[in-house]
């Protein structure tokens, strides 16, 4: 038996060896039985192989989305992140430039009126619930400021330092309605004292009764003993309206002032300021108004006996010339 499973053996050896032998024979005479099978064998299973594609490419690309999942909304989450940043740093970019514009703008106004300041941001503003109008700013005594000193911005008065911590100040602006400050109208020099109405504007009480107020007259301040709380010369505002009831004792007028109390984002504190008043005008400059004078034309010189041309009137229409009237000889 085992014999037998030998035999068989030593057939099957004999037989794969012919069959090389026979394959390689036709192989050195130049007949490729391999290409052949190979396509017919692709012809066969093409389509089988395009049917299981079309059936398993969808589950492959699944666990592929599955796969980059995670990396896809990492970076997803990446890309969010830096574009907050990015309208963070422009925000802070804007908000340091309009802060920049302002402080060359009080600085200007200091240096006009020969003020020695401490500039500061407005850091906060008074709750609704507080009766006083009020900022806080971020300097304080170890910056020199104290009570009772004079704030401007960059158009004019702001209000007056209530009180100091050592890195911060409040400051009661000039809308509140216990302010009171001491002006002068720029025109005749005439003292008033000037009052906030919160909201509404403010209020202003001539106390010289040969003095008159007019509609455009410009208030600046009349300065206190000592500079405190107020140094002299600082543009107020400006008078809208003049009540001319008839047996007042004193003539009152509204004012707007200068100085924008919603949009202080820099303001500056005087610290030190000359007794009088400044001598270069520190209101804003106007936009300058241009007048144009139209100089007529010089007439033509006419010969003896020549009439005299019609010349344009207002309208553009030609006036027309009087005649002379012929005088009778007696």
């Amino acid at each position: 038996m085992a014999q037998g499973g030998g035999n068989r053996s030593r057939l099957l050896l004999v037989i794969l060896l012919v069959t090389a032998l026979f394959f390689i024979t036709l192989d050195l005479r130049g007949v490729n039985l391999t290409k052949g099978s190979r396509s017919v064998s692709q012809t066969i299973l093409s389509p089988v192989q395009r049917t299981v594609s079309d059936i398993f490419s969808p589950v492959g690309r699944f666990f592929s989305d599955v796969k980059n999942f995670g990396k896809t909304n990492a970076e997803l989450q990446n890309e969010i992140a830096a574009n907050k940043l990015l309208k963070s740093e422009l925000a802070m970019a804007a908000d340091s430039k309009g802060q920049l514009t302002q402080l060359k703008a009080v600085l200007d106004l200091a240096g006009r009126g020969n003020f020695k300041v401490v500039a500061a941001r407005v850091i906060a503003r008074g709750s609704a619930s507080s009766f006083s109008q009020t900022i806080t700013i971020d300097s304080g005594s170890s910056s020199g400021i104290r009570p009772y000193m004079t704030v401007i911005s960059q158009n004019g008065l702001v209000g007056v330092v209530k009180s100091a911590t050592g890195g911060s100040a409040i400051v009661l602006l000039m809308s509140d309605p216990s302010f009171r400050v001491g002006t002068r109208i720029a025109r005749n020099q005439s003292v008033g004292v000037l009052s906030g109405l919160g909201s509404t504007g403010y209020s202003l009480v001539l106390l010289d009764p040969a003095g008159n107020i007019k509609v455009g007259d410009t208030l600046l301040t009349n300065g206190s003993s000592g500079n405190k709380p107020f140094v002299p010369g600082v543009p107020v505002g400006v008078v809208t309206t003049v009540d001319d009831s008839t047996g007042s004792l004193t003539q009152t007028a509204t004012v707007n002032s200068f100085a924008n109390l919603n949009d202080l984002g820099v303001v500056a504190v005087i610290v030190s300021a000359p007794t009088t008043a400044p001598t270069v005008a520190l209101l804003p400059t106007p936009n300058p108004v241009v007048t144009v004078y139209v100089t007529p034309a010089p007439a033509p010189l006419l010969s003896p006996g020549a009439s005299t041309p019609s010349a344009p009137n207002v309208h553009g229409a030609p006036t027309p010339t009087p005649s002379a009237t012929p005088t009778k000889k007696k």
